[in-house]
C-alpha cells in the first residue's frame, strides 16, 4: 500500500446503501466487537444519514450526519479504515458534510485523547464549544462547533 493523500480524483463521497453496510463494519474495529455500533451504521444507513468515502479499490472511511443535537447538524461519527488515516478521507469526508449541513452550525464530539482527529477539525476551522464528562470514564468527550458561511448570511 502507498501512503499517497487522497483526492477527489482518487477517492469519491456518496450516500451509502444497504449493500455498503458490511463493507463498513468489516474495517470498524468496533463494529466487529461490539452489535450495538452494527445496528448504529446499519439505522444510520437505513435512515439515509451515512455517507462513505471510497478508491476504486475499496470503502475507506465512513460519516454520519445528523440533526438529534438540539436540531442543529452533528456529525455522530467519523470512521477511517486504519490504512488509510491521515490521508485526507477525514478532511473530504468533513467538507462534505460542511457542504451538506442544512444549520448554521455544524457541531461533533471526540475524545480527549483523539488528538487526530482534534487536529482535523482545528485545521477544518471548528473550535471548541463544551466538555462533557462521565462518557467515557477519564477520557473526556469535547464538544466542537464550527459557524457555516451560508449565501446570504
Amino acid at each position: 500500500m502507498t501512503t499517497q493523500r487522497l483526492t477527489d480524483s482518487t477517492a469519491a463521497i456518496r450516500l451509502a446503501l444497504q449493500e455498503d453496510v458490511e463493507s463498513l463494519c468489516a474495517f470498524d474495529h468496533l463494529a466487529q466487537q461490539e452489535d450495538s455500533r452494527r445496528r448504529f451504521i446499519q439505522h444510520a444507513v437505513q435512515a439515509g444519514r451515512c455517507y462513505l468515502v471510497e478508491t476504486r479499490q475499496r470503502v475507506v472511511g465512513y460519516v454520519v450526519l445528523e440533526y438529534t443535537f438540539f436540531e442543529q447538524g452533528f456529525v455522530s461519527m467519523l470512521y477511517i479504515h486504519p490504512d488509510y488515516r491521515r490521508r485526507g478521507a477525514g478532511t473530504m469526508l468533513m467538507q462534505h458534510m460542511e457542504s451538506l449541513c442544512r444549520t448554521p452550525k455544524l457541531f461533533t464530539s471526540t475524545n480527549l485523547s483523539n488528538c487526530p482527529m482534534q487536529a482535523l477539525l482545528a485545521k477544518r476551522g471548528y473550535i471548541l464549544s463544551g466538555v462533557l464528562h462521565h462518557l467515557d470514564e477519564g477520557d473526556p468527550e469535547l464538544v466542537y462547533v464550527k459557524f457555516l458561511e451560508r449565501a446570504g448570511s
